[in-house]
């Protein structure tokens, strides 16, 4: 009952961080970031300025090209790929240039034109630089104003414009980087890795056993995750990394947006489906061990992680909007009807294992409850320029009878494990 407990007050924690990060309307927000660089202004303002030499200090820019017969428009060509593997590029407007005083310089810039995101994305969205002389050399500010709902993207623009300006602070005082400073270095995300095992410890119990379970659940999450990289190389993402958050999970990010409706499920469903490869060995491996004399000891935990892993992933399998089960369904079925039938159908088999296995009818309300206040978190909509390649029959059809395997596989696990933990 006690962990039982623990795990709705998770669960409820979760779902308010959770609407912080992503829903929390914050408004119109304006970021901004400043340092003192060794270096005379105009020095400055020659790389820093919309047509200057920002491939040579920018992380992200690899060309600034001015458009021709339009003297107020540049564009750049950044780093990260389109969803065909080409740099992605952005056209700017200068709103404005200036040197309001001897040895300060400042402009303003708008997005006119993405080849990645749809023009409504950058509605809000205006940046400016600032470049002025101070006692030590000169004072430079980057700003990037927005309409903002939810924590987590506001967070993710101040970290990138704090690391531009690092950038140019490194390049023009020669100073070498230092990834270790990145948030998504290994050894800053091994350290949060253990950090989050230790948080979730408490909420099972200061004991042995609380520990075994807090470690089991890190452990499937990265598993989960894992399972969403191999889909993203597979699909020939140039690069992908894992985010780990204490207390709410990991996050795996492709190296590219998304190309086709079947790459989307595809890549959302290979987080289930990749743990579901692991409940057969699991299942394998207890009934072996009870062949042997004096294992007892190996039964318990080889159920507690099937449970674990089979529940975990059976929740992520809900129809929920930010799950991989929304994300699925939403790729198979498009009719409004179909999807809402199959969502019921699916939330329907997903509370009748929890009353298989025990679960009261307030804690099944709870649960579904909690999900479905999930389920109406919206986060900011980043809408492609172009509307991803459709899924025909044959990738239709494939990915459903995925999908319900998947949730077949872990239903099992959880009735296997519970049924022998208690019988």
């Amino acid at each position: 009952m006690a962990t039982y407990q623990a795990a709705v007050f998770l669960a409820a924690f979760n779902l308010g961080l959770l609407w912080l990060l992503m829903a929390a309307p914050l408004g119109r927000r304006t970021i901004r970031v400043s340092r003192i660089i060794r270096e005379r202004p105009e020095e400055l303002w020659n790389i820093t300025r919309p047509a200057g030499d920002q491939t040579s200090w920018h992380p992200n820019v690899i060309a600034v090209e001015p458009v021709d017969g339009k003297p107020d428009l540049v564009e750049f060509a950044y780093r990260q790929s389109d969803r065909h593997g080409h740099p992605s590029r952005r056209t700017m407007i200068v709103d404005r240039t200036a040197m309001t005083a001897a040895g300060c310089f400042t402009c303003e810039l708008r997005v006119v034109n993405d080849t990645t995101l749809d023009h409504t994305f950058w509605e809000g969205y205006r940046e400016s630089r600032k470049v002025e002389r101070a006692p030590l050399g000169s004072r430079v500010t980057f700003e990037q104003t927005d309409n903002y709902r939810g924590l987590a993207f506001y967070l993710f623009r101040r970290i990138a414009l704090a690391r531009e300006l690092s950038a140019l602070q490194n390049h023009v005082e020669e100073s070498p980087a230092s990834g270790l400073l990145h948030f998504e270095h290994p050894l800053w995300q091994t350290v949060l890795v253990l950090l989050s095992t230790v948080l979730l410890w408490p909420f099972f119990g200061l004991t042995a056993q609380g520990l075994m379970i807090s470690v089991f659940l890190t452990l499937v999450i990265l598993l989960h995750e894992l399972g969403h990289m191999v889909a993203y190389r597979a699909f020939g993402h140039p690069t992908t990394r894992m985010l780990f958050v204490p207390l709410l999970g990991g996050v795996a990010i492709g190296g590219r947006p998304y190309n086709t409706h079947f790459e989307v499920a595809t890549c959302a469903l290979m987080g289930a489906g990749f743990s579901a490869l692991l409940v057969p060995i699991l299942v394998a491996a207890h009934q072996s061990a009870g062949d042997i004399p004096h294992s007892t000891a190996m039964d318990g935990p080889i159920l507690v992680f099937l449970v674990i892993l089979g529940a975990f992933n059976l929740l992520n399998l809900l129809p929920t909007y930010r799950f991989d089960g929304g994300q699925v369904l939403r790729q198979v079925f498009q009719a409004p009807r179909a999807l809402a039938l199959t969502s019921f159908m699916v939330t329907g088999v997903v509370a009748w294992t929890g009353w298989r296995i025990g679960l009261s009818a307030p804690a099944l309300t709870i649960g579904v409850a909690l999900f479905t206040l999930l389920g109406m978190i919206r986060t900011k909509s980043a809408k492609p320029r172009e509307a991803l390649v459709p899924m025909n029959g044959p990738e239709r059809l494939m990915t459903g009878f995925g999908y319900y395997a998947a949730l077949a596989i872990h239903v099992y696990a959880v009735i296997y494990a519970c049924d022998r933990l208690f019988p």
